[in-house]
């Protein structure tokens, strides 16, 4: 007998995770339309043409390729020397690496019947064949909120408060960090290594996590000179407030053209931010942060939670010219991310999800016998029609395994409606908490389920 397994880096979610990730959900819906973004839906795999080349040579090796079916395979014989590769013969489809990328081929596709500036946000799972470990795995949702049709930086503020916002709602206080595509090419510039700029930015990322002798280490080892260095070495010891490292750090990237205008759209956002009261957020420049080189052409954002130990649970940037890859030119876009499963890890180890989100008020009816649960049908349905969920247990089984069903279940009361209730037009209801017992007529079902519904609530 084969064992159940799933595979690695998925989960299967029992009825409260969901629930919980629901809530999630709903709170960061909320908080998007709030800002004026609508919901769109993309398909889950997309052609492997519209994917791949645009995440980097890393992204591209973890994007999940969709096999061919059918019975192609049996026309390998016929293929000719002017035949496709074999790799595009086997596979031209993928599942989604993220939502970014099939976004920008949605713009395009409906650029006529969008009105632009164009404001979507879109929750669906992505996939990912990456290494799984702690909050990563290789399916995930993706929250995403995008602005395409605009290069204003009144956005990238936008966007930076439905972070605080959301995360807010969700009583997570966290650190939003920001820094510049043309900051971190200003200082390559400066350093003369701009066509080593990956590698200099992927080694700088790391900084807080192994220090500045391990990151110059990296450096030396994927062939950038000592002399090149020395030049941005005064870039580790910038601090103190954002506006004091911004000032630093203009002293430091003034022969560069690029990198001021990297400072210019920083200081923008934020002195217009000093008029914004933050309610859970802090915003932190970060002059090591570097995320997606490839496609950000702007600001790049990253959230962490506070009082956690957990990777980001939140990242996007400015993508100027994403659509373009697609034929459509000039069309400036910016967007953020939320992490939904991180999010959910940090809510748990930080207990943040309300009790009454997993206590439910529902009711199971006894099942006594035939015409005992046809007559209870009738008052289920009254209670459903009412708002009130309530179900009929579907056997005749012995009282405790009815009674053991409820408590297993979740549910917070019972209903009894035996020979005696029927004859009485009377339903005995029982709280399966407290051991409480009622007696409610039919006439007054309504009324006193709801008194019960604010009683239990209210305990």
């Amino acid at each position: 007998m084969q064992k159940p397994t799933i595979a690695k880096g998925t989960r299967d979610f029992l009825p409260e995770e969901v629930k919980k990730r629901n809530f999630i959900i709903q709170k960061l819906k909320k908080n998007f339309e709030l800002f004026g973004f609508s919901p769109i839906e993309t398909p889950s795999f997309e052609n492997l043409s519209t994917l791949t080349g645009k995440y980097g040579e890393e992204g591209d090796r973890l994007i999940f390729k969709i096999l061919k079916s059918g019975d192609f395979t049996r026309k390998i014989k016929d293929w000719g020397a002017g035949a496709q590769s074999l790799a595009t013969q086997i596979s031209d489809k993928a599942l989604r690496y993220d939502l970014t990328v099939p976004f920008a081929r949605f713009v395009v596709q409906h650029q006529s019947e969008l009105i632009f500036p164009f404001k979507r946000y879109q929750i669906q799972p992505v996939w990912r064949a990456d290494r799984p470990q702690k909050g990563r795995f290789r399916e995930f949702h993706q929250c995403d909120a995008d602005v395409v049709g605009s290069d204003s930086l009144w956005q990238e503020i936008d966007l930076i408060q439905l972070y605080d916002f959301a995360f807010h709602d969700l009583e997570i206080p966290t650190e939003i960090h920001i820094n510049h595509r043309k900051i971190l090419a200003g200082l390559a510039e400066i350093a003369e290594i701009q066509e080593q700029l990956i590698d200099f930015t992927v080694a700088l990322d790391k900084l807080d996590k192994i220090g500045q002798d391990a990151v110059i280490s990296e450096m030396k080892e994927k062939g950038i000179q000592e002399n090149s260095i020395e030049k941005f070495k005064p870039l580790f010891h910038i601090q103190g407030t954002f506006d004091e490292q911004l000032n630093q750090l203009e002293e430091f990237l003034k022969p560069s053209e690029i990198g001021m205008q990297g400072i210019e759209d920083l200081k923008f956002i934020q002195n217009k931010l000093k008029n914004h009261q933050f309610l859970s957020s802090e915003l932190i420049l970060n002059l090591t942060l570097a995320r997606g080189l490839d496609y950000y052409t702007g600001c790049i954002f990253e959230v962490k939670a506070k009082k956690v130990t957990m990777g980001s649970i939140g990242g996007g940037g400015r993508y100027n010219d994403l659509t373009g890859i697609f034929g459509l030119k000039d069309m400036p876009g910016v967007g953020i991310s939320f992490g939904l499963d991180r999010i959910y890890l940090v809510m748990e180890e930080l207990g943040l999800f309300p009790t009454q989100e997993t206590r439910h008020f529902k009711v199971l009816f006894i099942h006594f016998g035939e015409n005992e649960a046809s007559e209870a049908q009738k008052y289920i349905q009254k209670l459903r029609q009412a708002g009130i969920q309530a179900e009929l247990y579907p056997e005749d089984a012995k009282m405790k395994k009815q009674f053991s069903y409820g408590d297993k279940g979740n549910f917070s009361h019972v209903a009894l409606l035996g020979e005696d209730e029927i004859k009485n037009d009377s339903l005995a209801v029982k709280n399966l908490k407290s051991g409480e017992q009622y007696e409610i007529k039919q006439a007054n079902l309504l009324s006193k389920f709801n008194e019960l519904k604010e009683i239990f609530y209210k305990a």
